[in-house]
């Protein structure tokens, strides 16, 4: 070899890259690197900035007092929201890998990172049939007039009443005037069922009487489903490199929609009404626990803490990016969007109360309620209605696919970083097609009639106190187990100055203890699942709990596992090993593992160290040996799989 290949092979090799592939401009040119702080800022605000700010924040905050709602809110965001996610984004930029190999830090953890996997499977399955019913409600509004506006259709029963009238010469652009005879019939009846009601249930979701009646699959939503998935894949097909492009039109252009209807809809009569009833204070509401329960939940699962995704995506950025400036930019952001989301489905929803002449609290609703039957309905009353429709859900479009990428992103550089070998680094795009076919396959029985049951079942328990108790977890391995004043370190050796005061308080006594109150408050509010009327039986809510419980159990079952498997003569010394962390924790890259991280785990140095330790560390020399050796072993079987026999000189062309 020539002298410039040596040194061209050695800089790759510093730099992490793969052999056989050309030294990118990288820092870290094995996994890849955002293009730039943007790309990572965006993506950060697109997987915190997703449905729940449009249909569950407006709702908890009329529901809680309004305005005073806000007071609890922004306290639990400074003192929980942003030092829960800064501590996520350092935990992944310090180390340069995804929700498993973060645990190098304590190796008996490592079940956490398997129960945020768990987690962003679950959700990654449902999200994106949420996502796909509105690509269809999206191709159903390519029409001249919105199919849910009339009671005419062969869908509709007789309890149906329109708020528009539908005379039979009624053309789009005398549909809002025409309101006495609907307003009338409303007024008359003790529970109307509008239109957009009975499109939902009887039309799009011909939604069966029980969650076990799988009736049919619905084939329109199946369509939109491999829709859905198939724009995640492309857009994840090179990685963060794709996505980080995509992200600068998915998490801007909601801002754009949100713009739009809202100086459309502060226009509209009655919206101020609407506006008044979400944001008027009820101050004596800030004396109710249930309030800052609340609150506490709504910033905790906003943001996203413990499903992987922030910790994944971090893992991509440059060792010695501010991150700690990211984390607030990203909180304040999302919080905003929130608050801002608020103003506009309630001048809409105040409009829609003013025509109706009922209260506000009758029109308004959250979940799916709003975003499929109460916010479309209200569309209806305005001249072009279809336009509004098409921005309104292209945008809840743009904001599920922002957080769908995270999810789907969270879970493939988990499996690429466990396995590791220079094959599957290269054939990434491999493992994202594969994770997509499985997501879809794994979303087919929530397109039957009795999908929505299953939805709901899902996003109430898959996702719900399991989030509290990991991220409780993390926070007492992180300070307590690994060591605040090491952790301390860790953070101001990457970014040159260490965690404020403030941080470092709330990061050890402040937010575990809101954590726990989170916890505490899930339990005590606890109310079993019902969708509408329809009552969830007994064996389903038991699958519930078991979904639930599906992530929390990966943590004692692993670090019983890696207990059993650790050196030592004593149950006591087996768990201090297991808690140890890994020589190979710390800074991804050897230009920035200085001072303590620099090499000292060779035969050479080994010998050098205290008898007891060094046999320990020859324990853990031995493991990673036999790790390597398994790793090549898969890595060569793959290859022969695919008939190539050299992975250095024969690079894999579709790498």
């Amino acid at each position: 070899m020539s002298d410039s290949n040596t040194i061209a092979a050695s800089t790759a090799d510093q730099n992490g890259a793969v052999p056989g592939e050309p030294v990118k401009k990288d820092e870290n040119s094995r996994r890849g690197n955002w293009g730039n702080q943007i790309e990572f800022v965006l993506t950060s605000v697109g997987y915190a900035v997703g449905l729940g700010n449009v249909w569950r924040f407006p709702y908890l905050c009329y529901r809680n007092g309004g305005g005073a709602f806000m007071l609890p809110y922004f306290i639990m965001l400074v003192f929980c929201g942003i030092p829960l996610f800064f501590l996520e984004l350092s935990f992944g930029q310090f180390a340069s890998q995804g929700c498993l190999g973060v645990w190098k830090i304590s190796p008996m953890f490592k079940g956490v990172g398997y129960g945020m996997m768990v987690v962003s499977t679950y959700i990654g399955i449902y999200y994106n049939v949420v996502i796909c019913i509105a690509f269809y409600y999206f191709f159903m509004s390519m029409t001249n007039l919105l199919p849910w506006t009339y009671c005419n259709n062969p869908w509709n029963t007789p309890d149906c009443s329109g708020v528009v009238s539908s005379p039979l010469n009624a053309t789009l652009a005398n549909a809002t005037t025409s309101l006495v005879a609907g307003v009338t019939e409303v007024v008359n009846r003790t529970k109307r069922t509008s239109p957009s009601e009975e499109y939902w249930k009887h039309y799009v979701l011909n939604i069966s009487d029980d969650i076990g009646n799988f009736g049919e699959v619905r084939l329109p939503i199946l369509g939109c489903l491999a829709i859905s998935w198939l724009v995640v894949f492309l857009c994840l097909i090179r990685g963060v490199k794709s996505s980080g492009k995509v992200v600068y039109f998915t998490a801007t252009f909601p801002y754009v929609v949100l713009t739009i209807l809202f100086i459309r809809g502060i226009t509209l009569d009655g919206a101020i009404n609407g506006i008044k009833y979400y944001l008027t204070p009820q101050w004596q509401k800030v004396l109710d626990a249930k309030v800052w329960g609340d609150a506490a939940s709504q910033i905790f699962y906003s943001l996203g803490c413990a499903w992987g995704g922030l910790i994944t995506m971090a893992s991509y950025n440059k060792f010695h990016n501010n991150c700690f400036r990211d984390s607030i930019i990203i909180s304040i952001t999302n919080c905003a969007t929130s608050v801002y989301a608020g103003f506009v489905i309630f001048s809409i929803l105040g409009f829609m109360a003013h025509n109706l002449n009922v209260p506000v609290s009758e029109v308004a609703d959250h979940g799916p309620g709003l975003a499929f039957v109460a916010y479309p309905e209200a569309l209806t009353l305005l001249p072009i209605s279809p336009l509004w429709s098409l921005l309104f859900f292209f945008m809840l479009i743009l904001l599920g696919l922002g957080t769908q990428f995270c999810l789907l992103e969270t879970l493939v550089t988990a499996i690429v970083d466990e396995i590791g070998t220079d094959w599957i680094i290269r054939n990434k795009t491999v493992v994202t097609l594969s994770v997509a076919i499985v997501g879809f396959l794994l979303g087919v029985p929530l397109t039957t009639q009795a999908g929505i049951y299953w939805l709901l079942l899902m996003d109430n328990y898959a996702a719900s106190f399991s989030l509290v108790i990991i991220s409780c977890i993390m926070c007492i391995c992180v300070m307590y187990v690994y060591g605040h004043r090491n952790y301390f370190k860790d953070v101001e050796m990457m970014l040159g100055f260490p965690p404020p005061l403030f941080f470092k308080v709330c990061w050890r006594f402040i937010s575990p203890v809101i954590i726990s109150f989170i916890l505490i408050f899930t339990v005590i509010q606890y109310k079993p699942i019902t969708y509408n009327d329809y009552v969830y039986p007994g064996w389903s809510l038991a699958i519930g709990f078991c979904m639930a419980m599906s992530s929390v159990i990966c943590i004692p079952i692993y670090a019983l596992y890696k207990i059993s498997r650790s050196p030592g003569a004593t149950f006591r010394e087996r768990l201090k090993h297991a808690c140890r962390a890994h020589p190979k924790w710390g800074p991804a890259l050897q230009e920035h593992r200085t001072g303590r991280y620099a090499p000292m785990a060779s035969e050479d140095t080994v010998e050098a160290r205290p008898l007891k330790e060094k046999e320990e560390l020859k324990e853990e020399l031995k493991e990673e040996e036999k790790e390597k050796e398994r790793k090549e072993e898969i890595s060569l079987t793959i290859q022969g799989s695919n008939g190539s026999t050299n992975t250095h000189n024969s690079p894999n062309p579709s790498a």
